[in-house]
């Protein structure tokens, strides 16, 4: 996928009065990059101020190589309502990754602290003293891959890619978490992490958004699509206890 964005690289799923819905594209930064061009919060301000006079407040954000769902505010009340929301944890969010290595567990907690690496990375150790906290919840797919639904309860820098690599599951495509074998996250057509699903109250009204991924040959993979199936609410499932 091309590092220059463009309005094809994201998609507005709803538009509500105090907020909208985007679905963001692999590959896509969330602010500009310079010579590489503009970042998708750019990018959707100018399609939807094309329509709407509202100004867009960025609330949340995915990294470069994650997909899927994220939240714009329309209004600074909003926006600060939001921030109270996503600082107080009271929006679950839920992420689909896949992975070809083997995890010490299937499913399960993970949590620790996160302290920076080497270049710009993360790692967890095990001191508790402000832990990243994230569930999550595998299936086998085919191949030796399996598929991880991830709920993070904490809201860290890299959290998800650096909790899976730390039970041994790098994911996919991940050049940054994937090991010693960059060639091997080179060599997929994306980075296998997926903002996959919203659930929040705002404003005594409740809001569910689920979006499967677009794009990926193994999240397009059959045997994928029909996981998902049996994820639809992932809300309603059985988390292991925090």
């Amino acid at each position: 996928m091309s590092d220059l964005a463009t309005p094809a690289d994201f998609e507005i799923i709803d538009i509500q009065e105090n907020f909208i819905v985007v679905n963001k594209a692999a590959g896509i930064n969330f602010h500009d990059e310079n010579e590489l061009g503009q970042g998708l919060f750019n990018l959707v301000c100018q399609q939807f101020n094309q329509a709407d006079t509202d100004k867009l407040f960025p609330v949340h954000r995915l990294d470069k190589m994650t997909s899927g769902l994220i939240i714009f505010a329309r209004n600074l009340a909003s926006a600060q309502q939001f921030q109270q929301l996503f600082s107080q944890h009271d929006i679950e969010k839920y992420y689909l990754a896949i992975s070809d290595k083997k995890p010490k567990k299937k499913q399960g907690l993970i949590k620790g602290d996160m302290e920076k690496s080497r270049r710009g990375s993360w790692k967890l150790v095990r001191s508790q003293n402000n832990p990243a906290i994230s569930q999550f919840l595998s299936y086998p797919l085919s191949g030796g891959k399996r598929l991880y639904l991830i709920k993070p309860h904490s809201g860290k820098t890299h959290q998800i890619r650096v909790a899976l690599s730390s039970i041994g599951a790098p994911i996919l495509g991940d050049e940054r978490y994937y090991g010693k074998s960059p060639l091997k996250a080179n060599n997929e057509d994306r980075g296998y992490l997926h903002a996959y699903a919203l659930s929040f109250a705002l404003n005594d009204h409740n809001y569910h958004y689920i979006l499967p991924p677009n794009s990926g040959k193994h999240y397009l993979a059959a045997i994928t699509i029909k996981q998902l199936e049996s994820l639809q609410t992932p809300w309603l499932l059985n988390w292991p206890k925090v």
